[in-house]
């Protein structure tokens, strides 16, 4: 008898919606109501929306790490849009992998930190972000934590040139792209 009243409170529980994991439907529309709600200028109440489902959205994390970095609807709190935004590049996305490189190149939540910022444009320019590609681009073109390198820095150029004037104009102004340096020979 007594195993009966222990799986009641359970049951219950159940009942009532204890659980906090929401279907992908009911997710997606969560997150719409805070993209509508962003839209509309309510910026409180998206980041208030989008922070209910941090745990199970990673483009919700991006975005309350966004608002953040901002000040958007928030308290400006670049430490906690780092944190942020680390689950969400920890969690594979590009665009929270580049935005918190930006961050760190720009020093927005500490001293500079590129060697911390170079795997995040690495993983985020491999999945043809264009800031990423441009921000790599520009490290290889000086050789800052990586060797010079122009073919890299112009090929990475090149990709971004698609989604950042910037980019092309880089590449432009580099002139023609090198070859790639001639092998060592030995007589």
């Amino acid at each position: 008898m007594r195993k009966s009243f222990v799986l009641v409170p359970f049951f219950f529980c159940a009942l009532a919606g204890c659980a906090t994991a929401q279907t992908g439907e009911r997710l997606k529309a969560t997150f719409d109501s805070g993209v509508a709600a962003y839209d509309a200028g309510d910026f409180a109440n998206a980041y208030r929306i989008w922070s209910s489902i941090t745990d199970e959205d990673i483009a919700a994390m991006r975005n309350v790490a966004m608002m953040r970095r901002n000040g958007t609807g928030t308290e400006k709190d670049p430490a906690g849009a780092v944190e942020m935004y680390q689950r969400a590049a920890d969690a594979g996305l590009p665009t929270a992998q580049a935005d918190l490189a930006d961050m760190l190149l720009k020093g927005e939540a500490g001293p500079p930190n590129v060697a911390r910022a170079l795997p995040l444009l690495e993983a985020a320019a491999a999945a043809n972000h264009p800031i990423a590609q441009y921000e790599l681009a520009q490290l290889y073109e000086t050789g800052n934590q990586v060797p010079q390198d122009m073919l890299a820095a112009c090929n990475l150029y090149a990709a971004a040139s698609h989604g950042m004037k910037q980019a092309a104009d880089r590449l432009a102004a580099l002139g023609p792209t090198p070859g790639p340096a001639p092998a060592n020979k030995t007589p």
